[in-house]
């Protein structure tokens, strides 16, 4: 809970120096948000993998936590590696494809629920 605290706390600053700096017809700073937490996520999870493995709470903390907090597509990310280096290409691209065309169905339906 802390880290997704802080985590979001963070995506709101980036979100504000985005609108800030960038012009507003493309989302460019939930895209920075996206990617610069899909790479975070993967040096944390690649540092606890493979450096320290024993310290689970401390990689919940800053990957479920804080990545979390900042961005939920760099646990979609870091999924769709795990099924790829697992031979599960196919999972993945269906993994993909399913989240990405039913969340868009899934935000048009939630706006017409509440109109």
């Amino acid at each position: 809970m802390l880290g997704g605290g802080v985590g979001s706390g963070f995506r709101y600053l980036v979100s504000l120096l985005g609108r800030k700096y960038f012009a507003a017809s493309f989302p460019t700073a939930t895209l920075l948000i996206n990617i610069s937490g899909s790479l975070l996520i993967g040096m944390i999870l690649g540092y606890f993998t493979g450096h320290h493995p024993k310290n689970e709470s401390l990689a919940l903390l800053l990957a479920t936590g804080f990545c979390g907090g900042f961005t939920t597509f760099s646990a979609f990310a870091f999924e769709n590696l795990k099924l790829i280096q697992d031979n599960q290409a196919g999972q993945a691209l269906l993994y993909i494809c399913a989240s990405v065309i039913l969340s868009i169905l899934a935000v048009w339906l939630g706006t017409k629920l509440v109109r």
